[in-house]
């Protein structure tokens, strides 16, 4: 992952297994993501499903690091982190937690996690729309906006968050044509380079 350009990465269990096994898992799994992700990345949607979840990130740049790390005022003297290193932190972390709880052991995740690199702002509004109906796509619920695990009503809604809530409305000119746009189903051909070998 290089420091300043923007991904959509994915992930699902090892096997196909599930990641996510009641409500609680979904809110823990976010918890550890704000821990670990937010410090070096700018996080604009994203969806988690059952077996995988997805995100569409651009990667702060060190300065930005710096500047995050000074807002926090945290004490100890400032160092770069990596941003691959601290997805593997948060894989790491999610799935002690649920290999404790479960009583399961062995990896959660396939190795290594997806990322593709996303070079035209053009594909921007498809991919948030591609991510957001991910749900009613993999046959979890008839209309994607009944999936509670994304980030579709925090966009929408005007309660504080850690999304970049204005960038993406501004993608789309506002909340009437993010809505219009998400209820039009995203043409799969035109991104397909973008989603790669998407998970079910």
């Amino acid at each position: 992952l290089q420091y300043g350009q923007t991904y959509h990465i994915y992930n699902r269990g090892n096997n196909r297994e599930n990641i996510f096994y009641e409500e609680r898992n979904y809110r823990y799994f976010l918890q550890l993501y704000a821990r670990y992700i937010e410090p070096i990345a700018h996080t604009f949607c994203y969806c988690q499903l059952r077996n995988h979840f997805h995100v569409l990130v651009r990667i702060k740049t060190i300065e930005e690091q710096e500047t995050y790390h000074q807002a926090q005022q945290i004490e100890r003297p400032f160092k770069p982190r990596r941003p691959s290193q601290q997805f593997g932190n948060l894989f790491n972390a999610y799935a002690k937690a649920i290999n404790h709880a479960y009583q399961r052991t062995g990896s959660l995740f396939e190795h290594p996690f997806r990322r593709i690199l996303i070079e035209s702002d053009a594909h921007y509004m498809q991919l948030v729309a591609y991510i957001h109906r991910n749900p009613e796509k993999h046959g979890f619920v008839g209309d994607f906006r009944a999936w509670p695990y994304s980030s579709y009503h925090t966009l929408l809604s005007d309660k504080p968050t850690r999304l970049q809530r204005a960038d993406v409305l501004d993608w789309f000119d506002g909340q009437e044509r993010f809505q219009a746009y998400h209820r039009t189903e995203v043409d799969e051909r035109q991104i397909a380079p973008l989603t790669l070998d998407d998970l079910t």
